[in-house]
């Protein structure tokens, strides 16, 4: 709610400075979300969007811009799992790390479209965090995120660019979801889903995946721009990535916008991300992907 009523503030000030952009409220169709506080915060980001131009901003931007409205927005985790079957789930109140990035993505991708339709930006989330872009089962969610980057990038959404920035090979072996099905309640009560688990882990590990050590981030970080996506990779066992962010540059350093976990909210990294990573013991490095 916090999150809520900053963006009101920020709306109603922009919007009595602002008068150029008005009839995109005529020519919106409202998306029915489930929650009218969700429904309320999307209107809103919507129109100040319109009122302060963000909509007109490059993509990368544009991402920074939405992804700064979020500011302070409550850390809570699992807000995708609490159906008794996959659902598409929107919450804009209640984020982790990766609804986090896959809020701003798809609404930054469609605040640009002055005659935005019902179903615009629902459609883009379901194509960013399912396979081939559709809702199936929960086995269709993109889990790994080295797997949403690559799905995404074959959609011509998003570029891998890590190795073309000085990344090096990822050597890792990745099975943990299969591993450790007691973690995962929907694995737990249809033990079926765990053979397709298992199979897209096949697949990944076909991949040739590349990334950034964590002592090689500074040498590399003036390559990554702005409202680039970062994927933080891991130590753990069968694990490729264990938190994800954006990026952003403050005092000539690349910093993180991301949903915290220890912050139990999302803030901007108080320190460099190359010095945040070597603070951890368990994270390794880090796997970029630029928006296309």
């Amino acid at each position: 709610m916090k999150q809520f009523f900053q963006i009101l503030v920020v709306l109603l000030i922009s919007l009595s400075s602002c008068q150029g952009k008005q009839s995109r409220q005529e020519v919106r169709k409202e998306i029915q979300l489930s929650d009218s506080t969700d429904q309320e915060i999307f209107n809103s980001i919507w129109e100040i969007a319109g009122s302060m131009s963000i909509d007109s901003l490059p993509l990368n931007d544009r991402v920074v811009e939405v992804a700064k409205m979020f500011m302070q927005t409550d850390y809570v985790g699992g807000t995708l799992d609490g159906n008794e079957k996959e659902q598409m789930v929107v919450n804009f109140r209640e984020l982790d790390c990766t609804t986090y990035l896959e809020n701003v993505v798809a609404l930054s991708k469609v605040l640009s479209n002055d005659s935005l339709t019902t179903d615009d930006f629902l459609k883009e989330l379901e194509n960013l965090r399912y396979r081939n872009g559709k809702l199936t089962d929960y086995a269709s969610r993109l889990h790994y995120f080295s797997d949403w980057i690559y799905e995404n990038e074959k959609k011509g959404i998003v570029k891998n660019i890590t190795c073309e920035i000085g990344g090096e090979k990822y050597n890792k072996t990745i099975n943990f979801m299969s591993t450790h099905v007691d973690s995962y309640p929907a694995l737990k009560v249809d033990v079926s889903l765990v053979e397709e688990i298992r199979k897209t882990e096949n697949e990944i590990n076909k991949r040739e995946l590349f990334f950034i050590p964590e002592n090689n981030i500074q040498n590399l970080e003036n390559k990554i721009q702005n409202g680039d996506l970062i994927a933080i990779t891991t130590k753990i066992e069968g694990l490729d990535i264990s938190h994800v962010g954006i990026a952003i540059h403050v005092n000539n350093r690349l910093h993180l916008m991301h949903a915290s976990s220890k912050a139990k909210k999302v803030v901007i990294s108080d320190i460099p991300l190359a010095e945040m990573l070597m603070q951890s013991k368990y994270q390794s490095g880090i796997i970029v992907a630029r928006l296309k």
